[in-house]
């Protein structure tokens, strides 16, 4: 199978079973969305569902948080991950919201990346889910999952993944591509005991295939 037969046959089974994925964050606006994915780094959407109905409710919108200390907040988020870090993050990121962007949650990833605790991952969920711009967000599930496959080969990093997925996916699908792969690596390609028994894509899996040459071989 070459490499534009397996992107074709994996899109065409995504949009035949996964054909409304979207985030499983929980959102209103732009700014609860970035909050959250700004909150989601290294931590389960799971977890971070759990804490922002509290931050919302106190913290609806930049204006209130850009005037928060410290004590006011990470209080509301200690349970997730780097609680902290992400604490000044997001005071930071409402400040400059307000100060260099009127409140606004920027469209283009370059304004994005300044935000503090923004980088091109999240700034790549904002512009995808937010605006429906072109834009693949690469976490460790898209990361593990197109590698699997064989959609990205020898990408040494979520950068170089980016690259070799935006030229091999069409633009008006990588909003949606972006959720495909996330939610087949958060339930079926798991990082551990892959399910490939209840998978769809053994068809086109360049880690099915040698995977089950190594049990042939193994058993002969």
């Amino acid at each position: 199978m070459t490499k534009k037969e397996r992107y074709a046959f994996v899109i065409d089974w995504f949009q035949k079973n996964m054909p409304d994925a979207k985030t499983e964050l929980h959102y209103k606006d732009p700014f609860q969305l970035l909050v959250a994915v700004i909150l989601s780094a290294q931590c389960t959407d799971k977890r971070v569902n759990l804490v922002t109905p509290d931050l919302f409710k106190k913290f609806p919108g930049p204006e209130s948080l850009a005037k928060a200390e410290f004590e006011d907040v990470e209080p509301l988020i200690k349970s997730v991950s780097f609680a902290n870090n992400k604490t000044r993050h997001l005071i930071g990121m409402a400040q400059m919201l307000m100060e260099k962007f009127k409140g606004k949650v920027p469209d283009n990833m370059e304004d994005l990346v300044l935000l503090p605790g923004v980088g091109r991952k999240t700034a790549n969920v904002i512009v995808s889910v937010v605006y429906d711009k072109p834009g693949m967000a690469v976490d460790t599930h898209v990361f593990r999952v197109s590698a699997r496959i064989g959609l990205t080969t020898n990408a040494k990093n979520p950068l170089q993944a980016e690259e070799q997925l935006v030229a091999n996916i069409p633009s008006d699908l990588l909003p949606i591509a972006h959720h495909w792969l996330i939610l087949h690596g958060r339930y079926v390609c798991v990082a551990r005991s892959p399910k490939c028994d209840k998978c769809g894509l053994k068809a086109a899996c360049k880690y099915y295939k040698s995977d089950m040459k190594y049990i042939f071989e193994k058993d002969a």
